[in-house]
Order: structure tokens, then sequence, then C-alpha cells
């Protein structure tokens, strides 16, 4: 970096329009380590290099820049939303980065089927029918699905299993459906049962309660006692979670309060969700944050993030003011077609809904904080173990997983002082040579990694860890014999005589004996939850790249063989077997595929 040019402040600024858009500061590597939108181009990226008006943070990213580019925008909405885009795209290091991307779950209730179902849903919502949410978590949905299905009664099975129905499943045993599937309820008294669903998530309960009070009183004065005592006993429930729910005064609000903590070092945002003016729960995120960001640049970026990937409430109580609170909400009206209000000075419910939001913030980060110190006791217990020097950083662990030697996949998961870096987790799907062969799968997947480790394009792990015996140990010390990266220190983890947690047994080059460590030992607890994610991320990869082999034919995967030609040669010899069975002459013989093609096909499918 020392050596990349300096950038020309001055040149850059005379030439700068005052029109708004977005810039972004590359480094000497031209990567993007900081994107940022401005109404006026010139003045914004001007206050940069004022020097008597430097914030460290500032200063110390400007040391890194070498250049910067700039997109024109029509307005200083386009330029939020560009921004948005490209934050998300580059993830640079000097912005606040929302880490967790992945989208809220809904409750869809479908409205193109005579007997409509509710499910869980997540992603786009391009469906007929309604969507309820966002709630703050798969469990939430599916316990507010489950209390749905027995309060209603409203059918859960997809429109598959319930189009081949003869005769009512156990979920009408168990009283949690009216089989449907099978007449036993009519299309008018399920569509009643669905509407009061719908009231129910709408937060209209006492609506719902009414409503079978008076289909109690009505099948009961029909002498249609069962049918009555079914209502009473849908009130007794209906009741029941009424008496659960955290209920406010504020009558159908829908909004979402952020609370936020700090300690310099690890920032935790928690989310409240309110729907129908009752708390449906919440979530934290821990943006990554740049040194020195005080509290209301950073709901400013969180905000801006957060909401322009989703929808957002009609109401967003944050702590503070923000700077860009009028740009995002007149954005945010506009992309989610109805008005978006950002208010930090708040009463009443709102008031104690964000001094919660404080509190669960709070709780976040402290959780964070003894989470972080678990690990870094952890970590230095294993360092005392395996008698290093220092306390490791960065720890590796390989596994491999197949069945009957099909479909191969080895696993690396790396673990840091903050956890499972996932983002650095890699798989590796492996020759058919290695198939069945765990020494020479690991010895793949090892060789593969490791001479990009050499190359200086990954960062070498402190440790790194084999799920094995000694077998798999003296492969780890082959491949890092062969790449002169003998210095890696190399642990292999056995699952032990008895094969239970608590057990295992580590093996390391030069000592004849296992290391055998007590069930209670930091270090173990480490070892084993490093082992079991290698496990587990081996397994789905495993299982992903099988599910895709057996989905697709084995002539897909032979060059020169076409859609069209695949189709004739399989009409031809009436399926993949006929093909199989025949020889070069029979195949030449089919249109389009001449000579050469069918010793091709002939030879991929006869391998030696």
């Amino acid at each position: 970096m020392s050596d990349a040019p300096a950038f020309d402040a001055q040149s850059f600024l005379r030439r700068l329009t005052h029109r708004p858009g977005v810039y972004r500061m590359m480094d000497a590597k031209h990567e993007v380590i900081y994107v940022g939108k401005a109404r006026d181009l010139k003045k914004r990226v001007s206050s940069y290099f004022q020097r008597s008006q430097q914030a460290p943070k500032t200063a110390a990213m400007l040391k890194q820049v070498v250049n910067v580019e700039v997109t024109v925008t029509s307005t200083e909405a386009e330029a939020l939303l560009l921004e948005y885009s490209l934050i998300k795209q580059h993830k640079p290091r000097f912005n606040v980065l929302l880490r967790d991307d992945k989208s809220y779950p809904y409750i869809y209730a479908s409205t193109d089927h005579k007997f409509p179902r509710l499910r869980f849903h997540r992603g786009a919502r391009k469906g007929k029918g309604r969507y309820f949410g966002p709630y703050p978590s798969t469990t939430a949905v599916r316990q507010t699905l489950n209390e749905l299905q027995k309060l209603f009664l409203i059918r859960p099975c997809r429109d598959s299993f319930f189009r081949n129905r003869s005769r009512p499943c156990l979920q009408y045993q168990i009283k949690r459906c009216t089989a449907p599937c099978v007449n036993l309820i009519s299309e008018e008294e399920y569509a009643q049962d669905f509407a009061a669903a719908l009231q129910f998530l709408e937060g209209r309960n006492q609506d719902v309660v009414d409503i079978f009070v008076q289909r109690m009183e009505s099948a009961s004065l029909a002498q249609e006692y069962e049918l009555a005592a079914r209502y009473r006993d849908q009130i007794a429930k209906l009741k029941e979670v009424q008496a659960r729910q955290l209920v406010s005064r504020s009558e159908g609000a829908d909004l979402d309060v952020l609370g936020i903590a700090t300690n310099g070092a690890i920032t935790c945002v928690t989310v409240l969700f309110i729907r129908n003016g009752t708390v449906i729960g919440s979530r934290d995120h821990f943006p990554r944050t740049p040194a020195q960001t005080d509290k209301a640049a950073l709901l400013n970026s969180f905000v801006a993030q957060y909401y322009l990937g989703r929808d957002a409430p009609r109401e967003i109580i944050v702590e503070t003011e923000i700077e860009d609170a009028a740009l995002i909400q007149a954005t945010l009206t506009e992309r989610c077609a109805h008005r978006v209000e950002i208010r930090h000075r708040v009463r009443g419910d709102r008031q104690r809904w964000l001094e919660m939001a404080r509190t669960n913030a709070d709780n976040g980060l402290n959780l964070k904080l003894a989470s972080n110190a678990t690990i870094r006791r952890q970590f230095k217990a294993l360092g005392d173990v395996l008698d290093l020097e220092e306390t490791p950083e960065r720890l590796e662990c390989f596994d491999v997983s197949h069945t009957s030697g099909e479909a191969t996949v080895a696993s690396c998961v790396v673990f840091n002082g903050a956890g499972p870096l996932k983002s650095d987790y890699r798989r590796f799907n492996l020759t058919p040579a290695s198939g069945g062969d765990d020494y020479a799968a690991m010895a793949e997947a090892l060789r593969r990694r490791y001479e990009r480790i050499k190359k200086g394009e990954v960062a070498t792990p402190d440790i790194l860890f084999v799920d094995g015996g000694k077998g798999q140990l003296a492969e780890a010390v082959r491949v890092l014999n062969e790449l002169e990266l003998n210095w890696v220190k190399v642990v292999a983890v056995a699952k032990g005589r008895a094969r239970r947690a608590g057990a295992e047994q580590l093996f390391v080059p030069g000592q004849q004996r296992p290391v055998e460590l007590p069930d209670n030992s930091p270090a173990l607890l480490l070892i084993q939850q490093i082992r079991d994610e290698a496990h587990r991320f081996a397994i789905t990869g495993h299982r992903q790249r099988r599910a895709k082999a057996r989905k697709t034919s084995q002539l897909e995967q032979i060059p020169g063989l076409g859609p069209k030609k695949r189709r004739e040669l399989l009409r031809q010899f009436g399926g993949l077997q006929g093909v199989t069975n025949a020889g070069i002459e029979d195949l030449a013989k089919v249109r389009g595929i001449g000579r050469t093609l069918a010793e091709t096909i002939y030879n991929d499918l006869h391998p030696e």
C-alpha cells in the first residue's frame, strides 16, 4: 500500500459536480472501503479533506484512499437507494454493516382454494392471498400456526395431500382439523372458520369471541349440542390465548421500535415488533460498526439498510433523531405504498415500548459479551492444553461425508475469537477417485485448501483439526509437509472407544498416546463445537450434492450431447438403461449421433 500513488484530492474536487449522487472510496487493491450518498457531491466529499474537521475514524480511512468514484443521480432519493444497493454488494469495512440479511417469516393465507389454508412463508410475496407479519422468528410463526390450528381447525396439509385423501387423517382424530378433504364440513362452514382465523390474525380477538358465542347459542337452539360444545371449547381456548397475550391500549398499531446498546466495540440494535397493538417478539442485530460511530449515525445507517430491503410498518420509533429521517420516510412511503413515519419523540405506550427495546438491547449486548468471554476462555484453555506459546486466534476443522462413496463432500469450518466465521466456510466436491476412501478424500480437500493458503489467498489457521483418528492425522501431516506448511499445528479428533460426547480422543503428531480431556474442559467443549459444526456442514453439502445427482441424468454430463439428442436417444432405446446396453454401432445409427459422439457416449457410460 505504501507504493500506491497518493490521491490528489484537490484536482478531483475541482472537477466534482454539485448534483446529488453516491461516492465510493477505494483502497490500493481497488476495493471499496466506504460508500456514501450526498445531496451535493462536491460539498459532501470536500468535507472529508478539511483536515481541521477530521474525526479519527475519517483520518484512518483517508490514509487508505487512493481513488474516489462517483455516480450522479437525479434526486437524493435515488442516491439513497443506490447507496443501499452498493453497501449490500461491497460490504465496505468503514460503513455500518447490517450482517443479518435473512428475510423475516410471514403467515400466508391462500385465497385461490375453496378450502384455503394458513402456512409458513418466507421470501417474495407474490401469491394470491394475504400475508400476516413479519414475525421475529420461525418459532413465532410456527407457534402462531399451531394456536390457529387448535382454535379454528384449519387444515394444515399441502394441496397434493389434500386432493388424495379418501378418509380423515390423524389431525381430524385429535381435533386439529374438520376434514374438509372428505367433505365432513361444508364449504360455507369452513369459510366461516377461516374468516375467524383471519380476524384473529388481524388482532380482532374480541370480535372472534363474539362470533363464536353467537354460533354456540344458535347451535344450542337448533339442538346441535355437539357443535355447540365445539364452539364452547373454542371460546375457552380463545380466552386462554387472550390472557397470555400482552395487550396494549394502542389498539391496531403496527410499528417497529428500535433500541440500541453499545460498549464501543460491539453494538446491539434490537427491533421490537408491535402488530395490532400487541408485542409479538423482537430480534437482536449486531451491525459491524467502525470505531467512534455515534448513536445517531449508526441508527441512520441501520434504518436505511434494514428497511430498504423489506416492507416497513407505518411507524418506526428510534431513540434519537436521525439525519436522513425525512428522506428515508419519503422513500419508504413510495416503496411500501403506505405512509411510513420515523419518530423519536414519543409518550405513553410508545415510550414504554422504547424502554422495553432498550432493555432488550442491553440484554442482547450482555449476552453477546458473555458469549465472547466464554469463547475467549475456551481459546485460552485450548492453547494451554496443546502447549502453544500464544492463545490461538483462528481454528479450522475438516470433515468428510459420503454414502458408500457417492457424492463425497468435504467441509472446512472456521472459528475465531467471536465464534463461527461463516463467511470463511468452504465445501469441496471431491473427485470420484476419492469416493469411499476417507483418507484420500481428506488429503484431497486439505491439498486444495492449503495450496491457496500457501499462495496467501486465505488466512493461515493457528490450529487445524481433522475429524478422524491416526489415519486422517497422517494424511494431514503428509499434505502439510508436501506444501512446506509443516509448522501448522494439527490435531485429529476421534470419537473414542465409547463413541459418545465427552469421550473424544485427540491425536497430536509426535505423541503415541491420545490426549483425553475431562468432559467439562472448556477446551474440549470448543473442540466438540467446531467438530460438530464441520460434521453438520459436510452432511448438508453431501445431501445437496446427492439429491442433485439423483435428479440429473447421466447423459447430461456428456459433452456435445444436447437436449434434442438426449431426447432422441431415450426415445429410440426406451430409457437410460437401453442407452447403456446399446453398442457403439447402435448409438451411431440414431439421428444426430455420429460415430465420434457415439464412442464418447459409450465410453462415458462404461468407464473402465
